[in-house]
């Protein structure tokens, strides 16, 4: 029975051998070597790491870019994705029509939603900075100003929430009705039957919102990439030098970081050291969120 067992369990035994548990000793491994891509590794012990954490300066920024992210453009997709949920659950017509409207950006290829982005929001030629001008309202550098990057990145993120607005709208459809009705008789507001009934019953479906999303946000890379360079003006490609991270290191990421370090720079073993600090980084936000004492997964073990 064991062996059969073995035997079924065998490819998938096989794929995360493969495709996990080797290159992630490979990555361990290679941090404490130098290797260029062509010549073999040569063992250097922590030099790899003394670089990264006190002669790298972009390390720190990247890292402090990443977490900013995590935090601010996870919660408030969370935020919206559950705003048009409820949304699309309480309107009576139309709402196959919302449902659609604010789903489709969602199936927008990265690439083209953010190009499609920094043109709506160029300085000099993009549509709504001529708004705001023709009202009046100043007209931001959306994509060139430091400050203003990684919110603008956050706007494109919460516009392409669509995929969140479907995950709620089905959690907020198996709220049992009877627990609104008993609520209303008893007197309870609509902030009240949100507050005591829908978020104490979605919470599970919260949680595996934010954790997904901590997860997909570590390690946020293209649309990053494609505003900076084409806020730049220098298109990544044959015969160009782009250094990600434009304007002033504002959009840095550190996967970003370990692409150009790796493959740009060939410092594969600094590269490596960066993504095992990623690595640890997710591990302990998705630790920190899973905790026992969290009360999002005591609400998921006893709804």
């Amino acid at each position: 029975m064991r062996w059969r067992a073995l035997a079924f369990l065998s490819p998938w035994l096989l794929g995360v051998a493969i495709f996990l548990i080797y290159p992630l000793v490979a990555t361990i491994w290679f941090s404490f070597t130098y290797y260029d891509q062509f010549n073999p590794p040569v063992w250097v012990g922590l030099r790899n790491w003394v670089y990264v954490f006190t002669e790298y300066p972009p390390f720190w920024q990247a890292l402090g870019n990443t977490l900013w992210f995590v935090v601010i453009m996870v919660a408030l997709r969370v935020v919206f994705g559950l705003g048009l949920g409820l949304l699309v659950t309480k309107v009576k017509r139309g709402a196959s029509i919302l449902r659609t409207v604010f789903y489709l950006p969602y199936l927008a290829p990265p690439v083209v939603a953010t190009i499609g982005f920094v043109f709506l929001l160029n300085p000099a030629t993009g549509p709504v900075d001529q708004i705001l001008g023709s009202l009046g309202l100043p007209e931001p550098n959306w994509f060139g100003d430091p400050s203003l990057a990684k919110p603008s990145l956050t706007l494109l993120a919460i516009w392409g929430v669509g995929d969140l607005m479907l995950i709620f709208m089905a959690a907020l459809l198996d709220v049992p009705t009877s627990l609104y009705e008993a609520a209303e008789l008893d007197g309870a507001g609509a902030w009240q039957r949100f507050r005591f009934i829908t978020l104490p019953t979605i919470r599970p479906v919260i949680l595996f919102a934010v954790i997904t999303g901590v997860i997909a946000t570590a390690q946020y890379y293209t649309q990053a990439l494609i505003a900076g360079a084409m806020a730049s003006g220098i298109l990544p490609g044959s015969g160009s030098s782009f250094e990600p991270g434009y304007p002033d290191g504002s959009t840095l990421t550190v996967p970003q970081l370990v692409y150009s370090l790796g493959f740009q720079h060939f410092n594969t073993g600094a590269a490596c050291v960066m993504a095992l600090v990623l690595f640890a980084v997710s591990m302990g936000l998705t630790g920190f969120l899973l905790r026992p004492k969290a009360g999002l997964v005591d609400a998921g073990r006893t709804s």
